[in-house]
């Protein structure tokens, strides 16, 4: 008997377009939740603007049209809203409240219900109604002054938006969470998911370092940090790049054994204060060395010494690099090639594959409010 999956029979309304919401329901859907998308008559932005990243975060859901300004579409809504577990949605504080499908309405109407919005500053504060996109919000959570070179200025250096993918995993832990709760309340929950938030909290490892030293009477500065020896993006002789990441002494011995790199035998540098303060000229050091050679020299050398290493592998290289083939990472979903849930699960099997159209399951979605009117 096959299993079931984990989110089998959770019904969700996303109300998102573009990232945050959309990857998140997405993730939800790979668990086996029904997400439908409504989309504007237009459809979601993404649509037009970005068609690769919208397949990619809408695939598995259902798709209606509606215009909730429109008094006919809104009540479809609120029926569908009725018979919801989750709603999602990505407005500007205070539209929902007047478009009428704010918590507060639909709340009454399903006491159980879960309802998330996800914004780039939250529903409270004085940035609230201001506009952003990932760099604004890495910016003011306090990434972008972290990020870069040590010793250089602020720098958006991600090629990863990682401010709206934390905010996307904060909605799906806190919905869960709160899914949780409604098994003992009875009641759903609204949760205010802010994205510089969800951000911030990731900054908090940095942020425990330099509390640290506050408290310790020292300023801590981007270089305290970063700077790390032994650690770093290094070419080879064929072109190619290399991740070393020997941060532990005895990765770092090890790492000096495996190179042959002289001038650093010093026990001194057992200790990592110590290291670190060198890390300059370890790195002088170690990049000219590592050029002399092909990256499958190093590899094997990292390999069986047990230095920590990996390649550097471009989009292109993912579908066929050795490990994540093993693990199953990229799949085929119809013609497309996508990343799979990164977690193997009881009852999920191969990923989504279909990418709705707007509208698409219109009829079947609306038919099943009738018994609602």
């Amino acid at each position: 008997m096959n299993a079931i999956a984990p989110l089998a029979g959770l019904r969700i309304l996303d109300l998102t377009e573009l990232l945050p919401g959309p990857y998140a329901t997405q993730q939800l859907a790979e668990m086996g939740a029904e997400v439908i998308k409504v989309e504007r008559p237009a459809g979601d932005a993404a649509r037009v603007m970005f068609p690769g990243l919208f397949a990619a975060v809408n695939r598995g859901k259902k798709s209606i049209s509606l215009n909730l300004k429109d008094d006919t579409d809104r009540a479809a809504f609120l029926r569908l809203a009725k018979r919801a577990d989750v709603v999602i949605e990505g407005y500007r504080p205070g539209v929902t409240k007047r478009l009428g499908i704010d918590y507060e309405t639909l709340s009454a109407l399903n006491p159980g219900l879960v309802y998330c919005s996800v914004s780039g500053y939250g529903q409270t504060g004085p940035a609230r109604d201001w506009p952003g996109h990932d760099l604004n919000y890495a910016a003011m959570a306090g990434a972008v002054a972290i990020s870069g070179t040590p010793d250089g200025p602020p720098e958006y250096t991600t090629g990863v938006p990682v401010g709206d993918l934390s905010a996307a995993m904060y909605a799906i832990i806190t919905i869960l969470a709160a899914l949780r709760a409604r098994d003992t309340t009875g009641r759903g929950q609204y949760l205010d998911v802010a994205i510089t938030d969800a951000l911030a909290s990731w900054v908090a490892p940095r942020y425990g370092v330099w509390d640290a030293g506050r408290r310790a009477g020292r300023e801590i500065t981007k270089a305290d940090i970063l700077r790390r020896a032994a650690y770093g993006i290094f070419q080879t002789s064929d072109g190619e790049y290399i991740t070393i990441g020997a941060i532990e002494t005895h990765f770092f011995r090890r790492l000096i054994r495996a190179t042959g790199l002289t001038g650093f035998d010093d026990p001194a540098l057992d200790d990592f204060a110590v290291r670190t303060a060198r890390t300059d000229d370890i790195q002088a050091a170690l990049g000219p060395l590592i050029a002399q050679k092909s990256y499958a020299h190093w590899a094997k050398v990292f390999e069986a010494e047990d230095v920590p290493f990996a390649p550097v592998n471009a989009l292109k290289d993912l579908a066929n690099d050795p490990h994540l083939k093993a693990r199953g990472m990229v799949r085929a979903a119809g013609d497309a090639q996508v990343l799979a849930f990164p977690v193997p699960m009881a009852g999920m099997g191969d990923p989504a594959g279909q990418v709705p159209a707007v509208g698409e399951h219109q009829a079947e979605i609306l038919a099943q409010t009738e018994d609602t009117e």
